[in-house]
């Protein structure tokens, strides 16, 4: 079960996981309080094997004020799952560039955070971020966020090692 917001309700899972039988549980627009007021029905009644998570690019400013409840949730809920955190991603452009920062400072605390619990962390910010700009590579996204065919494909091959 892939849980999260747009990245992740756009994430084309069969064609980029066809060897795994996938649940896309992202929904455009959550924040983490959206996908906590969500997770019985999204993940909790689903009893996935592993649940990978990618949340925040909605309010990197108060994400971390329940992400730690999010984490107790899946934890308490489903103790045989395998529990894989995605860090935030590189962004760019106007809208989204401005929070690469925050993400980074979150990243730090979602890596944390899966230690601390035992899950699995995965960084999705240092191969999407081009040194030179500042922001996400170019051809990444389409509008600084959301990814394209090129930035799911990264994404992919930073992910699949795990679920392997």
């Amino acid at each position: 079960a892939f849980l999260g917001d747009s990245l992740t309700d756009g994430y084309d899972l069969a064609k980029y996981y066809p060897q795994y039988v996938t649940a896309n549980r992202g929904i455009g627009g959550d924040t983490t309080y959206d996908l906590q007021g969500r997770l019985q029905t999204s993940v909790y009644d689903l009893k996935p094997q592993v649940a990978v998570m990618l949340i925040g690019a909605n309010n990197p400013e108060t994400m971390l004020e329940n992400y730690e409840e999010i984490l107790i949730g899946l934890r308490d809920n489903l103790p045989e799952t395998k529990v894989v955190l995605l860090s935030m991603t590189a962004m760019g452009g106007d809208v989204w560039g401005k929070w690469n920062a925050q993400a980074c400072y979150n990243n730090v605390s979602i890596k944390m955070l899966a230690e601390k619990y035992g899950f699995t962390y995965v960084d999705l910010f240092t191969p999407l971020f081009d040194v030179t700009t500042g922001e996400v590579r170019e051809g990444y996204t389409v509008d600084g966020g959301h990814f394209t065919h090129e930035g799911y494909v990264v994404v992919t091959e930073q992910i699949t090692p795990v679920l392997k």
